[in-house]
């Protein structure tokens, strides 16, 4: 409507992105009440009562909208005195059998004097004596306080893809099928997208699997949360599973939020090679959680990012359309990515005409991790030779390049290892991905 002012246009909009959000809608049509819409309001307050019946602030509000006066306006709020009322007292008073006319509840001071302060009074003796009540912190909420406060959200930060280096491919791939959808929200609506998702990251060990999740929160302003085995296991029965439900209602109730579960292989092992029955409940309980069967609200906002370096481990339940129905292979940095790296590593370091091409095509197939390793070792090499001759010397491409030959790949073995997953255990083209940089590689 053009007379709506900006914010009733956006209260339109969100309860109608929104329509289960029962006191989103009432906030909604008490600003049409409030400006004369009564008609509106009614019409707002029948929805929610749909959807909440027993809602006693929806039925207030469609009282209060209709025009009729509450129902507390008519009841008797004391009994009638009768004919024994009016007699004169006796010295005894009357007796217990006769009605007295009078409320049950005690009259007010002589003179309307005001009740008596007990606010202002604990504030004059508060360094005499302590407070009347003591605040259980535990009750401050029906669900408990002190799971609000239990498990770190991090900002929306200010990393974004453009922050990683090289890997065009990862990029496009997230950006077709996870970011896309999330940046448009009008045609997400138009073709039923829901705002939510599931995403497993897996590839060799120290290729910046974490990063990208962050930098994928980063793309899509959302808080981060990040889980381990550690954040989820206990040793007392029942527990492990509700700190999975407290992860995923923290995560709801901060939304839009990335759920980055680190280690996915050990949170959500196969069940059939589980011989705990507490790892398997673990298991269970992450399955209802992604299907946002625990909370009414479904998952709307939460978007789960997993990350493991052996998805041939991984309950296939947890792979199934709905929840973490899509996979993406991170491999090594590439060679734009190896550059963007390694500068990284040696910006803060004294070195002297690196020559960072030879230094690239000397590292390939290197983890990030690795290319670490490889300015730390050259770094250790220049300050021996500087500690033993008392002068100090620059770090040289000599350095690097030898300690890139002493150094071995650490994502060689698992390559091995996937190569005979992709070639004999890739049921339903899980790993074609996979499949086809061992082509590429010529490793098959």
């Amino acid at each position: 409507m053009a007379d709506e002012s900006p914010l009733i246009r956006s209260l339109r909009a969100a309860v109608a992105a929104a329509p289960g959000d029962v006191p989103l809608r009432l906030h909604f049509a008490e600003l049409l009440l409030a400006g004369g819409r009564n008609d509106e309001a009614v019409a707002e307050a029948a929805v929610a009562l749909q959807h909440a019946p027993g809602d006693a602030d929806a039925r207030a509000l469609m009282v209060r909208a209709m025009g009729m006066p509450p129902a507390s306006a008519t009841a008797p709020t004391e009994r009638a005195p009768g004919p024994s009322a009016t007699r004169a007292p006796t010295e005894s008073g009357p007796e217990p059998s006769e009605p007295t006319g009078l409320p049950e509840r005690p009259e007010p001071p002589v003179g309307g004097a005001a009740a008596f302060d007990w606010d202002a009074a604990e504030q004059q003796v508060q360094d005499v004596v302590g407070p009347r009540f003591l605040e259980d912190p535990q009750a401050a909420d029906g669900e408990g306080a002190a799971g609000d406060d239990a498990w770190d959200v991090d900002a929306p930060g200010a990393v974004r893809l453009a922050d990683v280096g090289g890997m065009d491919e990862v990029k496009e791939r997230l950006e077709a099928a996870f970011l896309a959808p999330m940046r448009n929200p009008e045609l997400r609506r138009l073709y039923g997208k829901s705002l939510r998702g599931g995403l497993l990251l897996y590839g060799p060990p120290g290729c910046g699997k974490t990063f990208i999740a962050r930098a994928v929160a980063g793309e899509l302003g959302a808080n981060f949360l990040t889980v381990s085995l550690s954040d989820v296991l206990d040793m007392w029965i029942g527990a492990s599973e509700k700190n999975i439900h407290d992860i995923f209602e923290t995560a709801r109730r901060q939304a839009p939020c990335v759920v980055f579960l680190d280690e996915l292989d050990a949170l959500g092992a196969k069940r059939s090679r589980t011989h705990h029955s507490g790892l398997r409940n673990v298991v269970n309980q992450l399955l209802t959680e992604l299907d946002g069967i625990a909370s009414g609200a479904g998952n709307e906002g939460v978007f789960v990012l997993a990350a493991t370096n052996v998805p041939w481990d991984v309950d296939i339940a947890l792979r199934r359309p709905g929840r973490l129905d899509r996979t993406l292979l991170v491999l090594p940095p590439d060679a734009t990515a190896r550059e963007a790296i390694l500068r990284y590593h040696l910006r803060e370091r004294p070195i002297e005409a690196v020559d960072l091409g030879k230094l690239v095509k000397a590292t390939e197939d290197f983890s990030g991790a690795d290319l670490a390793h490889v300015c730390e070792s050259a770094a250790e090499a220049a300050l021996l030779d500087s500690a033993r001759s008392g002068s100090v010397r620059l770090i040289t491409t000599k350095d690097l390049l030898g300690a890139a030959k002493q150094i071995k790949p650490s994502t060689e073995p698992w390559f091995a290892a996937a190569r005979n997953v992709a070639m004999f255990a890739n049921e339903g083209g899980l790993y074609d991905d996979l499949l086809a940089h061992l082509k590429r590689k010529r490793k098959l």
